[in-house]
Parts: structure tokens; sequence; C-alpha cells
């Protein structure tokens, strides 16, 4: 049995712990701070921090259970994130070159995690389940790890890039407003406009199904409408239909017509030719036939368009309201929020919104999950 099985994450990971303990401080003490060790940055830590990475790698260089393994590498990475984010707080823009160097092995630690998680094999479908949510979270929470540690190593001013901690500070205290913001933008400009122009293309679609004509006119024009700028046509509907949230739902439906238009008829031509012929044996009509084989040949390319058009709804709905809106709206905050240099508030919106069409797009995939498992893409 072997006893060492080495990666290249843990090998790379104790080579960038050695330059850094061979390189000195992890960052430029201030001149106040001369003199005084309580007062230094990493003050106590500097040791600590590059035994833990040194230790993670090296007993993810033997052969231990993979869980083991995962749970250790996981602990070491993100204890060695905290106490580099948390040493350089107050210290900003003092990180030196070793500073740098361990938040890479940190994040060579939680890559080596990740590869093992991605490689057990779970025992039942809850264990499944969860490897399947925890290998994405791990994956995100270091974009925002690294992201907080460069810009506060490097010390980025707060109106160019604020840190994610700020962002997550300022929507702790602005819930309220966010809340009226989402109300107005998602719940009624997006939402509205979402379920109105997937219905209108859905119906559209069937009726040039079953018309030839409404075919071959309707998909070159849905091909030109796609093309339309979404800023060509925000400010017209605006002038159409006010000022309010209509005129966003407005925009919504042109921008999610056409897609599940293309989408659908596409879809239904999906099924076989073997396969309407039988349905043409047992005397079926053209409506049995749509129900019962060709719809649901059709639902993945259904299911795609929901999916592209729960993103376009979001973003037709925050760029129209740079065109005019009421004092409410996540569209209206951000250009009224970058006016004033909040730029935190900027940023809090769109987490919110990114946050907003996750979940949606998260929705939208397990239904289709659920609804056709039967496909060959989930066998």
């Amino acid at each position: 049995m072997r006893r060492l099985r080495p990666s290249w994450q843990a090998v790379l990971a104790l080579a960038l712990a050695a330059m850094a303990a061979l390189m000195g401080p992890l960052a430029s003490p201030p001149a106040e701070a001369l003199g005084n060790a309580a007062g230094m940055p990493f003050a106590g830590s500097h040791g600590a921090l590059i035994s833990l990475v040194v230790a993670a790698a090296l007993v993810s260089l033997f052969s231990v259970p993979a869980l083991v393994e995962a749970a250790l590498l996981f602990a070491a990475a993100h204890l060695a994130a905290w106490l580099l984010i948390s040493g350089i707080a107050g210290f900003e823009g003092t990180a030196r070159a070793p500073f740098y160097l361990l938040l890479a092995a940190a994040w060579l630690l939680a890559w080596r995690c990740v590869t093992v998680l991605s490689e057990v094999k779970a025992g039942n479908r809850i264990a499944g389940a969860i490897l399947r949510l925890l290998i994405p979270v791990i994956f995100g929470v270091w974009i925002l790890v690294i992201w907080e540690a460069v810009v506060r190593g490097a010390g980025v001013p707060f109106i160019l890039l604020p840190p994610p901690s700020a962002i997550g500070a300022r929507i702790a205290t602005s819930i309220p407003i966010l809340a009226a913001d989402v109300n107005q933008t998602i719940f009624k400009a997006a939402f509205f406009g979402y379920l109105a122009g997937c219905g209108a293309g859905f119906a559209a679609a069937i009726l040039a199904d079953r018309f030839d004509f409404l075919r071959r006119g309707l998909l070159p024009i849905g091909n030109m409408v796609s093309a339309l700028p979404i800023i060509g046509v925000a400010p017209v509907m605006v002038i159409w239909f006010g000022f309010g949230w209509e005129s966003k739902a407005a925009v919504v439906i042109v921008m999610t017509f056409f897609p599940m238009l293309v989408n659908t008829v596409t879809g239904l031509a999906e099924s076989g030719h073997m396969e309407r012929d039988l349905m043409r044996t047992y005397a079926s009509s053209y409506w049995q036939t749509l129900f019962k084989l060709r719809l649901p040949a059709a639902a993945p390319f259904i299911f795609n368009a929901l999916k592209i058009n729960s993103t376009l709804a979001l973003i037709g709905a925050i760029v129209a309201e740079f065109f005019g809106t009421p004092v409410v709206g996540m569209g209206f905050r951000i250009t009224s929020e970058m006016g004033k240099m909040n730029v935190d508030m900027v940023w809090a919106e769109i987490a919110v919104a990114a946050l907003a069409g996750s979940l949606f797009y998260g929705v939208l995939a397990l239904i289709e999950r659920t609804l056709t498992f039967w496909h060959p893409s989930y066998r």
C-alpha cells in the first residue's frame, strides 16, 4: 500500500510557504508601530500561519481517507485565510510579497480540498446533494476571500473597489432600502414582464407551429428583434408607458418574448418522425400529439428559454430604470448612489441583484430536473 499520495497543489503550497518564511515579514510596519510589538501587523501570528499551511500540505501528501483529508484542508485553508485578512485589517496597503505567497498557498489547499471532494463517491442522495452544493460554495467563498485579501493588502482605494466585508456591512444597514428596490424592480417589473413575455412567446410558438405562415413570418422578425440594443428600446418604452414599473415590464416583455418563441418552436420539431407516425396510427389529433408527445420532447428547450430569460428579465428591468423611474428601484439606486460616490451601496445593489438572479435560476433548474428526469442528460 502506498503511503505517499502527493498532489501538485500540496507540493506547490509547501514551496510557497517556504518562500514566504525566507522572505521575512508579511507586511511593512507603519512608522508609529515601530518599537511596539503589539501594534505590528500579524503580531504573533506569522509563524502560526506558516506552520498551519505547512502542516496541512504535509498531511495532504500522505494517503489518508478522502473525507479526513478534505476536512483538514478545509479547516486549514479557511483558518489561514481568516488569519491573513484579520492580520492585515487596520494596516491596509502594507502587505509584502510573503503575504500574497501565503494567500496563494491557502488557496491551493482549498483547491486540493475541492479536488478531493469531487472524487468522493456519495453513499446516498442526501450526501450527493450536499457535495454538489459544498463544492461551488467553497469556490465562491474563495473568490470573496481573494478579493478581500488583495484589496486590503494592496490598499486599493475604496472608491475603486470596496472589500466584500464593506459591501456586506452596507447590505446589513440598508435592508429597508434594498427591500423597497427589490420589490419595485424584481417583483413588479421583472417578474411581471418575465411571466407575460414567456407566456406570450410560448403561445405564439404554439400558433406558429400550427400555422406555417406564422412560423415563416415570426422567426425572422424574432432574430431581428433579439439584436435590438436594450439602451435603444428602454427610452422608447419609457415614453410610451411612463416612468412607472410598467415601462420596465414592457422592456422585459420585449427581451423575453423571442427567446421563448424561438426555443419552443425548435423544441416542438425535436420529436422524431417515427414517434409522430405512431401517434397518427392511433388516430391522435394535433392537440393530443402536441400534449402527449411534442411538448414533453420540447421541455428541455422550453426550460432552456426560461433560464435564459430569468437573467435577461433582471438585466432588462435594471437597465430600463436608468432612463427614468420613480425614486425607488435598483437601477435608480445604482445611478443615484454612483453620483454621490457611495460605491459600497452600488455594490450592495449589484450583490442583491446577483443573488436574486442566481436564486431564480437555481429554482428553475431544480424544477427542470424534477419534471424532465427522464431526459438522457439526467441519466
